[in-house]
């Protein structure tokens, strides 16, 4: 199964795409980095181009699950908007390539990868680059987080099911 992981931004969007062998419980980063617009650019310019970016990404991967992430608190008002805008873009094109969308919020994200839902940034790092068994580090943070929303899909969503099921 190859899950595409998504933090969504408008200067910049996370994108991870993430193998996983459900039989076998092998997974692996197959790919992973930012889509960077510039902040000169009109919000409609940078959303087009995040979209043609990310549409680029899927057609190149072939994902079967997005996992992005969910708007849930900002601190930042200013932030929100474009935020929403950047996820209204990851979801109408999953919507449209006929992706099954799976969304956490960064609360759940933390508590389901950490343990610790006010997990810092470098606490979800250090769990990623250990679950993947990393040699080199991630960065930036938007490639940290959308990795984190991808494991979040498989640990949630997919291991949680069989662990469930077998205790029956």
């Amino acid at each position: 199964m190859r899950i595409l992981g998504i933090d969504p931004g408008t200067a910049r969007l996370g994108y991870a795409l993430v193998d996983f062998d459900k039989r076998s419980g092998f997974q692996e980063i197959i790919d992973c980095g930012i889509i960077k617009t510039h902040k000169d650019d009109s919000d409609a310019a940078r959303l087009m181009e995040m979209r043609n970016d990310l549409e680029s990404i899927i057609e190149r991967y072939h994902p079967s699950i997005v996992s992005v992430e969910k708007l849930f608190f900002f601190k930042n008002l200013k932030t929100i908007i474009p935020v929403a805008q950047a996820r209204g873009v990851v979801l109408e094109l999953a919507a449209s390539k006929g992706i099954t969308i799976y969304e956490y919020t960064p609360l759940e994200m933390k508590k389901i990868i950490t343990g610790n839902g006010m997990a810092k940034k470098d606490l979800v790092s250090k769990v990623v680059h250990e679950a993947f068994k990393l040699k080199s580090k991630i960065s930036p943070d938007d490639a940290i987080d959308a990795i984190g929303m991808a494991l979040t899909f498989i640990r949630r969503d997919l291991l949680r099911p069989l662990a469930q099921s077998s205790r029956l």
